[in-house]
């Protein structure tokens, strides 16, 4: 089941985060705090959390994602995020699914996602390849030498004619 994120599920988050040993303690704390702001907004934001949960109620995962400011109907994925144990089963791709169809929904056009170009996140990389995303750029060095920023694109709805 997917449902919005709850402040009860927080903790269970940032532990699942933690458990995938791909993000860094750095990555763990923002999703912390990003998930604490999101709480404190007012309904309406256009910032939305997933929880997955399973069919005992236990919290799974989530994608995080929001409307990006000064543009025309693109979105970005900020986090998507399943329990390491559970992962390669589909969970990803059903949130992720769950994400494009709400994004389409709210009129989205657009969605954006960013990753790193270390090996860690190869999977990563492999898997927005699959669910039609194409690399839109590469930013040499962005988060550290050597460590460049992959952001991937996926139109969600036909252009509009000018």
């Amino acid at each position: 089941m997917i449902r919005p994120t709850e402040p009860t599920d927080t903790e269970p988050l940032v532990a699942i985060a933690r458990g995938t040993e791909v993000f860094r303690d750095l990555e763990v704390e923002a999703l912390r705090e990003v998930l604490d702001d999101y709480h404190a907004m007012e309904p309406g934001h256009m910032h939305r959390s997933v929880t997955l949960l399973d069919d005992a109620g236990r919290v799974l995962g989530l994608a995080y994602y929001a409307q990006a400011a000064m543009t025309d109907r693109t979105w970005y994925l900020w986090w998507i995020i399943v329990e390491k144990e559970k992962q390669s089963r589909g969970l990803g791709s059903t949130l992720l699914r769950h994400a494009e169809a709400e994004v389409k929904a709210a009129g989205g056009r657009l969605m954006l996602i960013e990753t790193s170009s270390i090996p860690m996140y190869e999977p990563t990389r492999g898997f927005y390849l699959r669910h039609g995303y194409e690399i839109a750029c590469v930013i040499p060095d962005y988060y550290a030498d050597g460590d460049d920023i992959t952001i991937f694109s996926k139109r969600l709805s036909p252009r509009e004619s000018a």
